[in-house]
């Protein structure tokens, strides 16, 4: 088939390539020509496992991008909204980019398309886009579909061509059938059902995976408590195949492009239509207090922040990524130099995103660097490049042999063995 991709971040980026390593004629779509070039050189901006491989095999045959939005939508046969949705200032979904997007498809239409809503947008998103191009577009057919993404970053490609399920929300036999066979080489579980009900999957789904990230976390808080370990709880819930192993790992909280923002938009959606989500707010502030408690933690190590010198690994949400959007390795480091402390920080991907959002902080070349002469090494992101350090080394660079570890990511007695104060996250 031929498609256009409108919006070439990380959702829009991962679908081209994907879909045109399935077969299909893709071009991307950015107004950016510095970023279009870059990519039709085969230089992919941002760092996701598999994605490099299957750009530069996809531009030797069937992808290419173009700052042109008029000719991608007139040659193509689906259409696929990939811009971003960004928070708004109460916590609501930004729709502006996606209507401007809608205004484009509008005036280019040329015949029957099936436009995609496949970035994470408001229930009635779906609606919206359809009502903004039928005012522009006149009487040419077209119609708008739901087909929410579930990419994970660090493995997005396997998950895109190895999905759990394919969500399509469209009232229209005919859409659903062009759908249907679009994703047919994937032999996956096709779900098709209404718009709302499309677009509200994805807000459940990255909603209830933050609550089980905070419901682990309180656990982990009880547990240090209790002298019980957080690692054996989750085990022996993970068994459960009612509950599984996923999401049950605690640490300093979520973060990244999809919980904050999805969980403060579904609280929005919730009191739009007049229902106060409690639990879903709740969530969201157990996850601010895990930072807070993180912060904490290093306070008592030190006995007071000001003067302390703390070496961080880890910038990036989760390891295998280079995102630090709402990382909450970031909330705590600036936490602890907003504290007085000096910051030393190291991340094997992820720091000239970092930069950009914390320049005043030092960062470091290598991991080794980062802990010369610190009073504590703070693991924010559980990177295996961490878990297979020379700790012997590591003790002899550092000031203090003092770590926590708040993704208990390393195993604590051959860790204390080595002579460190090793406190992991409700271990």
């Amino acid at each position: 088939m031929k498609i256009a991709v409108i919006g070439t971040g990380y959702v829009g980026l991962v679908t081209g390539t994907c879909l045109a390593d399935m077969g299909n004629t893709v071009t991307g779509v950015d107004k950016e020509k510095s970023k279009i070039d870059s990519l039709n050189r085969g230089e992919v901006p941002i760092y996701e496992v598999g994605l490099p491989e299957l750009l530069k095999r996809g531009l030797r045959r069937n992808l290419h991008f173009t700052t042109d939005t008029h000719e991608a939508v007139m040659e193509a046969e689906i259409i696929f909204i990939t811009v971003g949705t960004p928070m708004g200032e109460e916590g609501e979904a930004d729709m502006s980019y996606v209507i401007d997007v809608a205004e484009d498809i509008a005036a280019a239409i040329n015949g029957y398309k099936v436009i995609v809503n496949k970035s994470t947008m408001p229930v009635g998103s779906t609606r919206l886009v359809e009502r903004v191009i039928k005012e522009k577009a006149g009487g040419e057919e077209f119609d708008v579909v739901s087909n929410p993404e579930f990419l994970r970053e660090g493995t997005a490609v396997r998950d895109f061509m190895n999905p759990d399920r394919i969500v399509v929300g469209t009232e229209s036999q005919k859409a659903a059938g062009i759908m249907s066979e679009l994703y047919r080489p994937l032999n996956s579980p096709l779900f098709i059902t209404d718009p709302a009900s499309a677009e509200m999957i994805k807000y459940a789904s990255n909603a209830f995976l933050a609550t089980k990230v905070s419901f682990i976390n309180a656990i982990a808080n009880i547990c240090e408590e209790v002298d019980a370990d957080v690692k054996e709880v989750a085990l022996g819930m993970g068994y459960d195949h009612r509950i599984g192993f996923e999401f049950l790992r605690s640490g300093p909280g979520f973060g990244g492009s999809c919980f904050p923002k999805d969980c403060q938009a579904l609280i929005e959606i919730a009191k739009g239509s007049g229902y106060h989500f409690y639990l879903l707010e709740g969530v969201m502030q157990v996850n601010t207090e895990q930072m807070e408690l993180m912060t904490e933690k290093v306070g008592k190590h030190l006995g007071g922040l000001e003067g302390s010198t703390v070496a961080a690994w880890g910038l990036a949400f989760k390891p295998n990524t280079d995102d630090v959007r709402d990382s909450p390795a970031l909330d705590v480091i600036k936490r602890l130099m907003q504290g007085g402390a000096k910051v030393k920080a190291y991340d094997p991907q992820a720091m000239d995103n970092a930069r950009q959002v914390l320049p005043e902080l030092e960062y470091t070349e290598n991991a080794l660097e980062a802990v010369e002469d610190a009073d504590l090494l703070l693991i924010l992101t559980d990177w295996d490049e961490f878990k297979m350090q020379n700790f012997r080394r590591v003790g002899e660079l550092m000031k203090s042999k003092v770590i926590l570890d708040t993704r208990n990511c390393l195993e604590p007695l051959s860790i204390r063995r080595l002579g460190f104060n090793y406190e992991g996250v409700g271990r």
